[in-house]
């Protein structure tokens, strides 16, 4: 066999080898030259990552907005910088796309829960979803990096801001703000009637 014969051999099994292990590729691996074997041959496949909670999937969009807040900036704020100022500044922020009906001083639904009609009241953050929010942003930079004792979201300054919005809100509403009670692990009585004189007990 002439050299110019045993370089086409040769490129034409590099070819086969390359075009993705079809029944070419199979065939000429079990040649006496033996094939090329491609990653996808000789390593398992990667395991797919584990599909987050919905909590989790939530957390990371709301740290992804909260920093493309702050490079929207001028000029942009760094992470390391954020006070809770620009804290306050995004919530305020985040109101023009509320869609909670709070109703001014002067409205004549003012104070109602079922307002007969509708009025020119602006749309608003709920409390609810910006007292969660706050949550979530608060675990968020801790486990980006951030150290708990510098952490804005966690400031006092966040908490009273969110404590107005809620009293405001239910005045607003006439929508009390009702603070649910914790549930107290009792002991569990077989008897009928020790279970109704606990109960009476602990009225």
């Amino acid at each position: 066999m002439s050299s110019d014969q045993r370089i086409k051999g040769r490129s034409e099994i590099g070819e086969g080898s390359s075009r993705g292990g079809g029944s070419g590729g199979g065939a000429a691996g079990g040649g006496a030259g033996g094939g090329v074997l491609l990653p996808s041959d000789s390593q398992p496949a990667p395991a797919a990552p584990p599909q987050l909670s919905r909590y989790e999937s939530q957390k990371r969009r709301d740290w992804n907005t909260f920093g493309q807040y702050l490079k929207n900036q001028r000029p942009p704020v760094a992470l390391s910088h954020c006070s809770y100022s620009h804290v306050l500044d995004f919530l305020r922020y985040l109101d023009q796309f509320g869609k909670t009906k709070v109703h001014l001083q002067g409205c004549v639904f003012f104070g109602h829960p079922d307002p007969a009609g509708p009025c020119t009241c602006p749309l608003r953050q709920a409390w609810g979803s910006l007292d969660a929010l706050i949550g979530r942003l608060r675990a968020a930079y801790e486990e980006n990096g951030g150290l708990p004792e510098m952490n804005p979201f966690a400031s006092g300054a966040i908490r009273v801001y969110l404590r107005e919005i809620r009293d405001s809100q239910a005045k607003a509403r006439g929508i009390p703000y009702k603070k649910k009670k914790k549930k107290r692990n009792t002991p569990t009585l077989k008897a009928s009637e020790e279970t109704s004189s606990f109960r009476m007990h602990q009225s």
